[in-house]
Order: C-alpha cells, then sequence, then structure tokens
C-alpha cells in the first residue's frame, strides 16, 4: 500500500489536499463525512505519516490502514515517478495484479480478437471479467463487446489522483463483476491552475518510441462556489516487430523434444535447446510434396527441398533446412498505439448544502498491429496447372497425385495487419450534498458510450482462392492446343471448384462470377501476381457499439445520538441503482457469408465464421452498509468496529441475486489493528457469455475413445467410451478414430452464447494486521491473507476437453455427451456445438506485505527518504476446468509466480529528487505440475525453472525554486532484463532498458 506520505512542492500539496476534498464531495464512496474538528486531529496526528488517503471498498470513509479488508493505493506521484505513460505497465508490478493485460498482450497473434491494443486489469488471476474497475467509484463503460471489463487505456494517466486497489468480494458494494475485488481510479477535482507534461522515451534498440503530452487547465468562479476544469492528454507508443528483438531471431534457441531421446532414455531430458527451428516441410515459397512420403522434394521454383533434420514427436518442427522459421510467425510484440482525450469537469455549489456537478470525457484510440499470415498444407494442384515448375513434371513429379501437393507460408500475400479506431464517449451529471448535520446524499447519471471499428486486412476468400489455384492453359483447355495464355479453369466451365486431392473446397463460385477470376501462381516466394492477389484477398470491417446507463442514489451519514454505542455512532449507507448494458456487434458482410455446401462454413479461411450480436441486460438494485464501532478509547479496546453490507439484485437475464459481506477490526492499542472479513459476491454473466450468436468453428481432437488414448482418462473411460459407440450402432471393437481423414485435420462445429447460464458465485476471506509504531514515527507496516473459492465459474471447454468430459464423467447423461454428434456408422465424432457453461472451480490463496516508511534523518540537512514496498505471496491457485475433470495447480507455474514484490526509495533536498525502484519477479516453471510429477527427465534442471529477476529503475528529478516547473530523466529496466529463452513474456516484457526524460509546468494561477 503506498501513502503519499511527503508533499514536497506547494504545488502537489494544493493538489492533493483539493482531490481528498473533492473525493469526500463528488464519489460515491464517500459516505460518512468527516466533520472539519475529526480532519484536523487526524492531519495532526499524520503530520510525520502523511496525510489521510480515504480509499475504495466501503461507502464509509475511512483512511487506508483504518480499512476491513486490504486496500493499496497508486499514487499520481508514484505514476509519474515511474516514468510510465502506461498506467497499466505499473499496476501490473503489485503483486495483486501481475497477469494483467498490457500492451504486450495485446499485439499481433497474441492478442485476443478484437482486442488488440485494449489493455485489461486481472486481479489475483481470477480475469478480467471478474476484476471490477471504477472511475470515481462508478461504473465505466467496456473495452471489448459484450465484455464488462474496461480498457485502462482510456483513463487519462495525468488526471489520476490514485488508483485504490482492494482485494475482496465487494458485490455488495458495487453490484456484480467484483468478485476478485475492485479497482477505483480517483481523478483529480475542482483543480485550480495550469499544469501541462510533456515525455518522450525510446529502448536501448532505438525503438519503441513513447510521447506523452498532457495539459489541465481549471479556475474557479462564482466567488468559489464553482469549478470548472478542462484537460486534454496525447500519447502515442511505437510497434515493435518480433523480429525486432534478438530472441525473435532465426537463430534463438527453442525448446524441442530431444531426438536423441526417442524412445525415452531415463538418463536423457524429454527436451532441449536447438537453434534454426522451422516448421517442417514448410516454407515462404512453397515446399511441393510428389509422392506418398509427404514430404517436400522440391522448392516453389522446383530447386530441391532441404528437409534439414526432422525431429520426431515435436510436432512438425525440424532443424534447419529450407523450413519456415517457427519465431517469424509471432507477428507483433507491441502494437502501435495512439491515444486523444479530453476530459471537461464541472461543479457548482447552489446552496450551501447541495452542489451539482458534472463531467464528459471524450477518448480517440488507435491501434495497429499485425498478425500471423495465412499457410497451406497439403494443398491440391492439378497438373494441367501451367505454373509447376517444368523440372519437377519432367521429374514425374505429378504421376503419384494427377498433380502436386503443397505446403507454403503466405507471407508474400501482404501482412495480416489489425486497425482499430475507437471513440468513447462518457458523461455524468449528478447533485450531492448535506441532509441536516450528519448525513449526505448523491444522485448520478452514467452514460457511456464506445463505437469501435476493426479493420483486418489480407483476409483469404477460400472460394476464389481454389479458383485461382485451379488455373490451366487456356488453349489446351478449350481445344487442345497450347497457347501460353493461363486463365482459372472456372473462367473457362463455370464449373464447381474442387480440391481433389483432400477435398478443401468444393462449390461454384459464390463471392465472384465466372469471367471474374484471376489465376494465381503460388510456385516460388514473390511469385503471385498483384491482380491475383487483389482477387483473392479481401479487407473486413467489423463494428460493434456498447452503451451504459447508469443511475445511482444513496443516502449515508451516522445516527449522531439517536444510535451511538461505547465507540460512537453507528454509520449507515442505503442507496439503490438501475443500470442496463447494451452491446452491438456488427460483422463485416462477407464474414457472415457462409458456403452454399455447408451453412456452418464461412468463406473467409483466415477467419472463422462471425454472426451478428445483439444483446442487453439491465438490473435493478437495492444496498445498504452499517459501521458499528462497538468500542473505541478502551484499554485493550482503542478501537473494535464491525462493518455489515448486503446488496439485493434483479437481473433481467438470471433472476435476482445477493451478496452480502461483513468484516471488523479491533485496535487493542494506537499502534496495532487487527483486521478481517467475509464476503459472499456474485457475477452475472455478460452479454457474449449469454448472447453470442451460433458462428462456426474448426477445432482439433484426439478423441479420448481412440485405444490409444482409451485407458489415459478415468476409470470410467473405457466403459462409457463402450456404451457410447455401441449406443450409436457403431462397432466399438474395430473403433479406430487415426483411420478417420478427418482426424489429422480440423473438426467443423458450432460456438454459441447460453442464455441459461447462472450467476458465479464467490466466497471470500481476508485477515491481517496493521502495525503503526509510535515509536518510529512514520512507519506503516501491514501484512494481510486473502483466501478465494469461485464456484460456478462461466468458461467454454474446448472440443477437446468437452470430449474427455463426456466419457470421463460417472455415467453419459452429462451436458458434454449433449454437446457431441457422432457418426452411427463409425462413430467418429462428425460435430459438436461448444458454448460457455458454469462448470470451472478456481481456489485461490495468498498474502500481501507492504511497508511505508518516510522521514527526515538528523535535523532534517539530509533530505527526506521515503520507501515503500508490497511483496506478495501465492499460497494457492488450483483450476478445475469442470467436474469430473483433474485440478490444475497452478501454483509457480508461468504467470503464477510464488513470490512477487515491488519496492521503491526516494530522496529529495530542495530542488532534487532522486528515485529507486524495483520489481521482483519470482522462480517460474516451464512445464506444468502435473507434466514434471509424471516425467521427472522432463528437461535438464538447468532449464527447468525460469530464474527470478529483478528489474531496476531509476530517476532524477529537477525543480528550481521558482516551483513552476520541473525537469527529470529517468532509465526504466536499467540491466536490460528480457524474456526467458523461448518464451514471449515472460517473466518480463521485451522493451529492455528503455530512456525518457520530460518537463512539467505548474502554476496555481491563471492571471485572470
Amino acid at each position: 500500500m503506498i501513502f503519499e506520505n511527503h508533499l514536497r512542492r506547494s504545488k502537489s500539496a494544493l493538489l492533493t489536499s483539493a482531490g481528498i476534498a473533492a473525493v469526500a464531495l463528488a464519489v460515491p464512496g464517500s459516505a460518512l463525512a468527516q466533520d472539519s474538528a475529526e480532519a484536523d486531529v487526524l492531519a495532526e496526528e499524520d503530520t510525520v505519516a502523511g496525510d489521510v488517503i480515504f480509499v475504495t471498498g466501503t461507502r464509509i470513509q475511512r483512511p487506508e490502514v483504518a480499512t476491513a479488508t486490504p486496500v493499496v493505493a497508486v499514487t499520481a506521484e508514484n505514476i509519474e515517478q515511474s516514468g510510465l505513460t502506461n498506467v497499466t505497465e505499473l499496476l501490473t508490478q503489485t503483486p495483486a495484479l501481475f497477469n494483467s493485460e498490457d500492451n504486450f498482450d495485446a499485439a499481433g497473434s497474441q492478442a485476443r480478437t478484437g482486442a488488440a491494443g485494449v489493455n485489461l486489469l486481472n486481479l489475483r488471476n481470477l480475469g478480467a471479467n471478474r476484476t471490477l474497475v471504477l472511475v470515481d467509484g462508478r461504473r465505466h463503460i467496456a473495452g471489448v463487446s459484450g465484455e464488462a471489463a474496461v480498457d485502462i487505456n482510456t483513463i487519462p494517466v495525468g488526471l489520476i489522483e490514485r488508483v485504490d486497489v482492494l482485494t475482496g468480494g465487494v458485490s455488495s458494494v458495487y453490484g456484480a463483476d467484483g468478485v476478485s475485488g475492485v479497482v477505483n481510479f480517483i481523478m483529480r477535482r475542482d483543480f485550480e491552475g495550469i499544469d501541462v507534461r510533456a515525455q518522450h522515451g525510446f529502448s536501448e534498440f532505438g525503438d519503441a518510441p513513447s510521447t506523452f503530452i498532457s495539459a489541465t487547465v481549471g479556475k474557479n468562479f462564482a466567488d468559489d462556489r464553482a469549478n470548472i476544469a478542462l484537460s486534454y492528454e496525447f500519447r502515442r507508443d511505437g510497434r515493435v516487430a518480433f523480429g525486432d528483438r534478438p530472441n525473435g531471431e532465426y537463430e534463438a534457441l527453442t525448446l524441442v523434444r530431444n531426438p536423441n531421446d526417442v524412445p525415452d532414455d531415463p538418463n536423457l531430458p524429454d527436451n532441449i535447446f536447438l537453434d534454426r527451428i522451422g516448421w517442417s516441410e514448410s516454407s515462404p515459397g512453397g515446399g511441393i510434396v510428389t509422392d506418398g512420403s509427404f514430404l517436400p522434394t522440391f522448392n516453389g521454383d522446383g530447386t530441391p527441398y532441404d528437409l534439414g533434420t526432422f525431429l520426431p514427436d515435436s510436432g512438425f518442427l525440424a532443424q534447419g533446412g529450407d523450413n519456415t522459421p517457427v519465431n517469424s510467425y509471432q507477428g507483433d510484440l507491441q502494437a502501435r498505439t495512439k491515444h486523444h482525450s479530453a476530459n471537461a469537469f464541472l461543479s457548482y455549489e447552489l446552496t450551501p448544502s447541495v452542489r451539482f456537478f458534472a463531467e464528459g470525457k471524450y477518448v480517440r484510440s488507435e491501434n495497429f498491429t499485425v498478425a500471423q499470415p495465412s499457410f497451406d498444407f497439403f494443398t491440391f494442384i492439378g497438373e494441367e496447372n501451367p505454373f509447376i515448375p517444368q523440372n519437377i513434371v519432367d521429374a514425374g513429379g505429378t504421376a503419384t497425385f494427377g498433380g502436386i501437393l503443397f505446403n507454403r507460408d503466405n507471407f508474400d500475400f501482404g501482412t495480416r495487419d489489425e486497425f482499430f479506431e475507437r471513440d468513447l464517449y462518457r458523461g455524468v451529471v449528478g447533485f450531492d450534498g448535506d441532509i441536516g448535520e450528519n448525513a449526505r446524499f448523491e444522485v448520478s447519471y452514467v452514460y457511456g458510450q464506445n463505437d469501435t471499428k476493426y479493420i483486418s486486412t489480407s483476409q483469404r476468400i477460400e472460394d476464389r482462392y481454389f479458383a485461382a489455384l485451379d488455373a490451366v492453359d487456356q488453349g489446351l483447355f478449350l481445344n487442345g492446343v497450347a497457347n501460353g495464355v493461363v486463365d482459372c479453369r472456372v473462367n473457362l466451365d463455370g464449373g464447381a471448384i474442387v480440391d481433389a486431392f483432400n477435398f478443401n473446397y468444393g462449390e461454384a463460385p459464390q463471392t465472384f462470377a465466372p469471367g471474374e477470376c484471376v489465376p494465381l501462381n503460388i510456385f516460388g516466394e514473390g511469385a503471385p501476381s498483384q491482380a491475383a492477389l487483389d482477387f483473392i484477398l479481401t479487407d473486413t470491417q467489423n463494428e460493434y457499439t456498447l452503451k451504459q446507463h447508469v443511475v445511482n442514489g444513496f443516502v449515508s451519514g451516522d445516527f449522531g445520538s439517536l444510535f451511538e454505542l461505547p465507540g460512537g455512532a453507528v454509520g449507515f449507507a442505503v442507496g439503490a441503482e438501475y443500470r442496463k448494458e447494451q452491446s452491438d456487434f456488427r460483422p463485416d458482410a462477407i464474414s457472415t457469408q457462409v458456403t452454399t455446401f455447408d451453412p456452418n462454413a464461412g468463406v473467409l479461411a483466415d477467419l472463422a465464421l462471425l454472426g451478428p450480436e445483439q444483446g442487453e441486460f439491465d438490473v435493478w438494485e437495492v444496498f445498504g452498509e452499517l459501521s458499528i464501532p462497538i468500542l473505541s478509547d478502551r484499554p485493550f479496546f482503542e478501537t473494535l468496529e464491525l462493518t455489515v453490507a448486503g446488496r439485493y439484485s434483479d437481473y433481467s437475464t438470471v433472476g435476482s441475486t445477493e451478496a452480502w459481506s461483513v468484516g471488523g477490526q479491533w485496535a487493542p492499542i494506537r499502534d496495532v489493528r487487527f483486521r478481517g472479513s467475509y464476503s459472499e459476491s456474485v457475477r452475472a454473466p455478460n452479454i457474449t457469455e449469454l448472447f453470442a450468436p451460433r458462428t462456426g468453428t474448426f477445432l482439433f481432437l484426439d478423441d479420448p475413445c481412440d485405444p490409444t488414448n482409451v485407458n489415459q482418462g478415468s476409470p470410467e473411460r473405457a466403459a462409457n467410451c463402450r456404451a457410447l459407440i455401441e449406443g450409436l450402432g457403431a462397432d466399438y471393437d474395430t473403433f479406430n478414430f487415426a483411420d478417420d481423414i478427418a482426424s489429422s485435420a480440423s473438426i467443423e462445429g458450432i460456438v454459441s452464447g447460453n442464455p441459461d447460464l447462472l450467476e458465479e458465485e464467490a466466497k471470500t476471506w481476508t485477515a491481517g494486521v496493521v502495525l503503526q509504531p509510535s515509536f518510529i514515527p512514520g512507519l506503516s507496516l501491514t501484512f494481510d491473507w486473502f483466501d478465494i473459492s469461485l464456484t460456478d465459474a462461466v468458461r467454454t471447454p474446448l472440443l477437446q476437453e468437452t470430449a474427455e468430459f463426456c466419457v470421463d464423467s460417472p455415467t453419459l447423461d452429462n451436458p458434454f455427451c449433449d454437446a457431441i454428434t457422432r457418426s452411427a456408422t463409425t462413430g467418429f465424432v462428425t460435430s459438436y456445438v461448444v458454448g460457455p457453461q458454469n462448470v470451472a472451480f478456481i481456489d485461490t490463496a495468498g498474502a500481501d506485505i507492504t511497508v511505508n516508511y518516510g522521514f527526515e534523518p538528523g535535523d532534517g540537512s539530509w533530505g527526506r527518504f521515503d520507501l515503500r514496498g508490497t511483496l506478495g505471496y501465492l499460497d494457492k491457485f488450483e483450476f478445475l476446468p469442470a467436474n469430473g475433470g483433474t485440478v490444475d495447480i497452478e501454483r509457480k507455474e508461468v504467470g503464477f509466480p510464488e513470490w512477487t514484490g515491488n519496492a521503491d526509495i526516494t530522496w529529495s533536498k530542495g530542488a532534487f529528487l532522486v528515485n529507486y525502484g524495483v520489481q521482483y519477479i519470482g522462480d517460474q516453471l516451464r512445464f506444468e505440475n502435473d507434466e514434471i510429477a509424471a516425467d521427472p527427465d522432463i528437461v535438464d534442471p538447468e532449464f527447468l525453472v525460469i530464474d527470478d529477476r529483478l528489474i531496476h529503475d531509476f530517476r532524477i528529478e529537477v525543480t528550481p525554486e521558482e516551483d513552476l516547473f520541473s525537469v527529470y530523466f529517468g532509465v526504466n529496466n536499467f540491466t536490460n532484463e528480457l524474456p526467458a529463452q523461448g518464451l514471449d513474456n515472460t517473466p518480463t516484457g521485451w522493451l529492455g532498458r528503455y530512456f525518457y526524460a520530460g518537463i512539467r509546468i505548474t502554476t496555481d494561477k491563471l492571471g485572470f
């Protein structure tokens, strides 16, 4: 947890005090406002320890260390001193948010579909959809279609006063989505003066430039009863391609199956690192297969194909040769992003007890990234194709198949670019004020809208592609005499387009008319003509709109002398809320177009068949809180307090839900405070989980009922497989899924939403202690334990899991078997329907330890030192994908280190400030726990563990005596830590050593 212990400039002090006052007036979390006498007492008591910061998690205000549930607060000063203009990158250094999605997770093929450039917070590793993000205690419009997760890139960095991170179920206080906790962004308010900041940075590699500019201007008017503030912010981050980093080069090492350990030798490691690893049998110019070995014998240009050294049991990998390097597939490490943000704030004191407030925000985001190219495996081209190199024909290369098969990585088709344009609007209006001496009220309305355009380039249209591949000599086709004119067969006969060998396609032209086809030459890298590429490729534009309406009202305060206990007056908060969420996804017309022979298959090769998605829900809620001060100022009972909260919700989708929490604090003496809480929270399914349309997909399956797998599952698998196959009428004794031609390819099926989903439920308890020893002024220490159990978690099982869960369950009467269709003749899987279900269970526990210490040694002539640190410990993270499945123990695996932490120390004296920060990322296993347990020689012990890392940051700032501006320079990741060999983003990102410099200009007055 982070205190703003020392405000080193008069300007900062003014802004902080104004921000705290604004929180007390404007934030829905402001409930029991202290009167000025209490505030003065607190200020006096915390002269050394720093200003009291009121935090999130209850509508009853209290200092950070006085909450029943643990809260970590990151201040604006912390953000600025980090040198990071992307606040998500800073928040991921907080142990509770370690696995959040920043720019490195939102680029290239690593990004979720439609989410490139979007940053999402993931609290306690329970997922972004279970992390409630608020702005000033209010809901914020989501960043991704059909979901509730907020894009942190839409929150202006320069306006952040602080960020509160609270662990524990807060559904009783804020409603659904916060089963893991809440992250509340508190924004600067009632600002007066000018604040301008500009910063630029770049990596040691000379790339990843980052430019940041922010400007805020504000002024009081109407005899200081009103304030207006305007703000603009610009941020641009440069693109970084995978090959721009050492680990992205062809010579980089890749972990593969040890070729000297097949079959297994317990004295040799099963996996080793090798260089020059590529996808066997495929190359950018094409690998030509001419015989039954199904290995390429020629390159696309007719030269002999160098197979390199094939690596058995490594999944189509080889070392050396003409094969496409595996690392060439990654696309981008960081997307190119650009953000413009404009904000306006207005507050007006209508009467001494009533204030009107309003705010508006517009954010324009533009993101660009490059993803993997399309590829082909064993695609047939007939012997009549005049593009086949003559030496291949002369060598009898077309005799076996009546043509050739080719494997190809289509880099020369053009990059698969993804452009995102997002326009976000948000407005808030409301009133707040006093009701007598002991209560306050607030009513507010929030409207949010997010309009997104998602443009994807170079998408292959299947009927055009196979028509263009089916090229012939025009004269030879028409009259048997070659004339050297190459044309598409379909232009000459208008018939079906058939891949005669493996039936990848087979129908009449659908997206074009015969006569429009342009023949495509794929023999050799760079061989395709631009005219042919223009014919077979298209750009798609998908659009979505999200809308949010929230009406909230509450009254809070205390009962005064009407209900007073020995510890003081009982506090309360009671209110109601209405919320409506809408999502409208509009895919490009060609993305929804199906093939004539299969209503579940789309005409685009590189994208799944999409359907429009429209959904909405609303919820009515009532809530209440009580703060019960049982005792205070008694021997062994400096404080004894109980808090309770409850919320009743009525959803238009899942119906009624209840959430509640209880917490308590006991301070036997002023220096020691014990705290704990228990809560039961809920998360209602989002729009996509409920209403996603039925769309086509292709998934792979290794059938659990195949003879090689039937004894690898639960004790019930063998009997269930026999009953399942024979129940269809097929012969189980001759069943062998490997005999199915489709078993080596993906199987077509359906993915859709599930309107019958129920709410998720979480049970959370926390316990901790806070130490503020009076004999060491300025020091605070906390230790907090958390334990979260999530049941009925919404998850979409993959086809493989669905098939296994079907036959591994006690009986065949289960929803997994219902989702799969098998042939009554062969027993093979022919189709399936997968979608979200309430099937998963997550159990996690751990601890956070924090320290904050601010002091001035001696007589103060040495300046001031401020230390802060947070250490996170993960005791367990267990994931059960579905009832009947196997518990996956995630602790110590990639993304789940046992220990994480961060710390920094700031020294300030006069005009100078020096800051040193360090992040610690603990050891992580390169393989999963169950894999290591089952295979002790899985890898050489040297490579079993990804070593821990320390990432060091430095910053120097100079503020002249006039206090109007400051200049600063910093280096992040001073020792140039990079990801571990063979991993994309673990344990740290790809940026490397990073330099930045900036200037900040501030003044308290506008001059008018």
